[in-house]
Order: C-alpha cells, then sequence, then structure tokens
C-alpha cells in the first residue's frame, strides 16, 4: 500500500526500527576502521545516538510530526557519542528543524527536511571531510529530492534515497584515500545507510530485531522495606522533564543553572539539570518532591515524572550491591575552570595535578557523550570554560555540548592526543585574567608537540607501505604508521627512532597497564644511548590501548 504522507506515530515507529536495524549491525560498522587499532566504535557510538533519541520517546504516546522531530532530536543530541554519533544527530536535529510547525510531511516537504538536516550536519563540522557520513547523506538527499514529483510516495522517496546511499557509499574510498589504501568504505557512512534501511522496513510494514540483549526486567519492589511506622531516611528519588514556558520565562535563554542553584537551597542532594533547547532534565535526590514540583511549575509544565522511595531502593540495593561510589560535587564558583578528557588513572592524576578541574572520563574505544560534557560545565562552575578532548573523534562531541551549555563561556581548544593536553596544561596560567590570552597560550603549548604511540594492531592492514599482520605491535604519530615489531620493546623504540627529535628537549614516557617493567627498561637504555641530552621523564599512565604514548617537547 503507497503511503503519501508521514505522521508523527509512523516517523517514531521508523526511527526506532532504524535504531534497532544499526544495533543489529554495528560490530559491522565498527570492523570498518580503516586504522588498525581498537579504536572501531564508530557503530556503537552511533548506535547509542540513535537509542538517546529512542529513549526520548519513550512514553510519547502521540503527537504531530513537528513534536515527534524535535523529541527524538534532543534525545539524540544529549546521547551524541563519536564525530558520526554527533553528525547522525545533528542531521536529525536538521531534519526536525525542517520539520517545525508540520503536522504531517509529503514526499516533497520530508525532501526539505533532509535538506535542512544535511546543512546542519555540515555546518557542524569545522573542516567537512568528503568520503564520510557527511557525503552519503548530502548526495542520496540530492538524488532523492531531483525524483520527487506531486505523485511520488514515501516508499519511492526512500528507495531512491537507500540507491543513491549504496552508490554514494561504495564510491567513499574514491574520495578519501585512506579508505582506498585500506579497502574499506567508510564507517559512518555504512551506520547511516543500516538507520535508514531500518527505517525503510518499518515503512514496508516490515519486522526489525535487533541482537542486543533485552532490558532486564525490573526487579519486584519489597513493600514491607517502607510500613506504616517506618521513618523517612533516605528521601525521593526524583527525575523529571520540564518543558519550559515563553508564558513563564523566557524559555530560550533562561539559565539551567537557576533550578540547580534553587533546588541545593531546598536541601536537594545528587542535582543534576540539563537543558536541551527548551526542555530540562532533572535528577534529585530530595525529602520534599511536591516542593520540587512546585518550583518546576512555576517554570513550566512536566513532560514526564518519576518519583520513587529510595528506602525501596535501599533495600534492594543492600543485597545487590553494598559499595556506593562517591559523587562529584558541584565546586566553588570561579572564573576560569578546564574540563579534559583522560583515561588511566595515572594520565587523571597528573592532568588533575598540573590544573584541570575535572576529568571526563573516556578517549579511545569510549567516546563521552554531550551529556557528559554538560555535567561536566556544570560541576566545574566557572565563567569561563575551556575544554581539553585529548582526541580528535571527541573534539565535535564537546563542541556541541559547549553550544548546549547557557550558563558558561566554553571553549573547545583542538587538544587531538593525551600529549597536547598535556603540554597545553603545563602552561596554564590564569593570572592575566584575560580568557583570549589564555586560550592563545594554551593553543601555543600545543604547537609543535608530537606525539607518538604503541599499541597492538586488531587487523591485518597496509599502511605507510607496511603489511602489518593482526597482533603486530606498531608505532605511529598522528596517523602515519612509523613502525611494526613482534614486540612491546621493539615497536616502541623503533618508534622513537623515527621521531624528529631535532630541537627536543623533553620526552614524556606514559605507561600503560599492558607494558611491563622490562619494556620501560628497554626504552629507557633507548634513550640514553641515542638522545642523551633529551630529559626523560616516566608516567605510570595505567591507560587501556596503548601501551606507550610518548611526548615529545
Amino acid at each position: 500500500m503507497a503511503t503519501y504522507e508521514l505522521n508523527g506515530a509512523l516517523f517514531a515507529d521508523m526511527v526506532r526500527g532504524g535504531a534497532q536495524n544499526l544495533r543489529a549491525n554495528a560490530q559491522i560498522v565498527n570492523d570498518l576502521n580503516v586504522f588498525p587499532i581498537p579504536d572501531g566504535d564508530t557503530g556503537d557510538n552511533m548506535s547509542m545516538t540513535m537509542e538517546g533519541g529512542d529513549a526520548a520517546l519513550q512514553g510519547v504516546a502521540s503527537g504531530s510530526l513537528a513534536y515527534i522531530a524535535d523529541k527524538l532530536a534532543g534525545g539524540m543530541l544529549l546521547g551524541a557519542r563519536g564525530n558520526s554519533g554527533v553528525i547522525l544527530s545533528q542531521f536529525f536535529a536538521g531534519i526536525a528543524k525542517g520539520l517545525s510547525n508540520v503536522e504531517k510531511a509529503d514526499a516533497k516537504a520530508l525532501g526539505d527536511a533532509f535538506q535542512s538536516g544535511v546543512k546542519q550536519a555540515y555546518e557542524a563540522v569545522l573542516t567537512p571531510t568528503e568520503g564520510t557520513i557527511l557525503t552519503v547523506a548530502r548526495e542520496a538527499t540530492e538524488y532523492a529530492v531531483e525524483q520527487i514529483n506531486s505523485n511520488t510516495t514515501l516508499e519511492e522517496f526512500f528507495s531512491a534515497f537507500i540507491k543513491e546511499m549504496h552508490r554514494s557509499l561504495q564510491n567513499t574510498p574514491e574520495l578519501l584515500p585512506i579508505l582506498k589504501e585500506s579497502g574499506v568504505i567508510d564507517s559512518g557512512g555504512a551506520g547511516l545507510v543500516y538507520v535508514i534501511e531500518g527505517m525503510n522496513k518499518i515503512l514496508h510494514g516490515e519486522k526489525v530485531t535487533a541482537t542486543a540483549a533485552p532490558a532486564p526486567a525490573a526487579p519486584s519492589v519489597d513493600l514491607s522495606a517502607f510500613g506504616a511506622d517506618s521513618i523517612m531516611e533516605y528521601g525521593y528519588c526524583t527525575e523529571l522533564l520540564l518543558q519550559l514556558q515563553n508564558s513563564k520565562v523566557d524559555a530560550e535563554s533562561f539559565p539551567v543553572s537557576t533550578i540547580s542553584d534553587a533546588l541545593t537551597a531546598m536541601g536537594g542532594e545528587s542535582i543534576v539539570a540539563v537543558k536541551s533547547g527548551t526542555v530540562v532534565k532533572i535528577h534529585v535526590h530530595t525529602m520534599t518532591p511536591g516542593k520540587v514540583f512546585e518550583y518546576c511549575q512555576q517554570l513550566g509544565e512536566f513532560l514526564t515524572v518519576k518519583v520513587e522511595n529510595m528506602a525501596l531502593q535501599h533495600s534492594e540495593a543492600k543485597v545487590e550491591n553494598r559499595y556506593e561510589a562517591e559523587k562529584p560535587q558541584k565546586q566553588e564558583h570561579k572564573p576560569f575552570g578546564v574540563v579534559a578528557v583522560a583515561a588511566g588513572e595515572g594520565i587523571k592524576e597528573t592532568f588533575l595535578s598540573l590544573g584541570a578541574d575535572f576529568i571526563v572520563e573516556g578517549g579511545q574505544t569510549m567516546n563521552p557523550s554531550s551529556e557528559d560534557f554538560l555535567e561536566a560545565f556544570e560541576l566545574v562552575n566557572a565563567d569561563v570554560i575551556y575544554v581539553l578532548p585529548n582526541n580528535s573523534n571527541i573534539i565535535l562531541t564537546a563542541r556541541q555540548a559547549a553550544g548546549m551549555y547557557c550558563d558558561a563561556d566554553v571553549r573547545v581548544l583542538e587538544s587531538r592526543t593525551v600529549g597536547d593536553g598535556y603540554a597545553a596544561l603545563t602552561m596554564l596560567d590564569f593570572e592575566s585574567g584575560d580568557a583570549d590570552q589564555i586560550e592563545q597560550n594554551l593553543n601555543q603549548a600545543m604547537e609543535g608537540v608530537v606525539t607518538g604511540m604503541v599499541t597492538r594492531s586488531v587487523r591485518d592492514s597496509h599502511l605507510g607501505g607496511m603489511d602489518i599482520t593482526k597482533n603486530d605491535y606498531i608505532g605511529f604519530a598522528g596517523k602515519q604508521m612509523l613502525s611494526d615489531a613482534a614486540t612491546v620493546a621493539e615497536a616502541a623504540c623503533d618508534l622513537l627512532s623515527k621521531l624528529d627529535m631535532t630541537d627536543r628537549e623533553v620526552l614524556i614516557a606514559i605507561c600503560g597497564k599492558d607494558a611491563d617493567a622490562a619494556d620501560m627498561d628497554a626504552v629507557r637504555s633507548y634513550v640514553a644511548e641515542n638522545f642523551p641530552a633529551l630529559e626523560l621523564y616516566e608516567i605510570d599512565g595505567g591507560q587501556d590501548i596503548y601501551h606507550f604514548i610518548f611526548v615529545l617537547e
């Protein structure tokens, strides 16, 4: 049966199908990673981004197409992880913008919305690269829109879109040399194909099944844990989504910190308040949820509300898990603050000792979400916040979060490696009080820093003129493969021999948890013999993935 109009309910079902189809094929997308190190998490990142949007639609029984698209986009923005995840979220955010005030959409209106999605996705990237998910989205949209006439069905629109997606995806190696050298297509573009194919299956009445494990069943509640003579000790875990209302406040510019401060004044604990557009996600532990609701209703109206007696949760927790991790507290307000991304206890401790105010857990294979950054910004509590992503795949997510945060001037630096972040922090100085000058000094500190890394190849590959075998130890700087050896020590020393030591004075060797004392001894001896003028500093980083991270200054 032909479908000529897309309504909110059908769109929600299609998006859910897209998320499920991507989850079912996430590992295939992961395996398309062109660089033979364990960072093949594009499929997982995009899948979690889609699932963030799907979660935002849970409990939404109905609504206009515009409303559903907007809810979806908000959830995806908060859940976005990794470059491809951010681009995917921006694509759907642009679609939502194109569907603003639309109850239902025909093929023409949907094509216009997809064009809006492509435009916003490109604008989200500082330097758009062709041969990626951007190209696949753009070329498929252009082709599908060209086919539209007054009688075009949604099935015909998606058929044309998918046809061109496949052609565009197969052509990505011709646009991006590293794809061609590795003999793969773009992983982000492949992820988008799975999303749209899943949506199309639902449109045609087919079922989509994800291979991910089903959500665990909700535990039964022991009502005997709180009876007629019980004393309220733990309070209520209170969560809500608040739609700010222009009749009550200026919804767009309303500072979310006002809510956090008010809940703190009420005695609330474990407070999280994150704003996406004009919707605020709130979590608080409180003895008086009624006061929370009364206050929040002065600002807007509730979309969802959940209140749970924590005595019941506590009763269950005593059986399941006695350990509760210490939760970070909101810091004293200050003019300047620094948020850095890091993984490995030694690296995190080093960054904190050098002046970082908050560490967002993340790095290779573990990209933080926009919401992770938003929570960090709130806890740092500064007028100006400098962000060190320290991984090229995290910069876009950090920028997206910075654009969503209203209560500080958030400045995301182009720190692409742990070495960049380390160098910037060693020059951290707020004495001038000039935000622009401080940012300039941090950027200058990163100039010329070289970061080399040693890890294990996760697959056979041919890069930089080298034939690499799975499980070889490899050394590289940026995307340039420099060494390939049978042992960690050999790969590390060979890497050091290939790095440009001209005018270098300091080498920081950050030892990962999989490198042993003999490996470090070999590095120490090699440097002493070959670069006697170089000062060697050693850090027990404790990081996964990389046996060594070398930073040259």
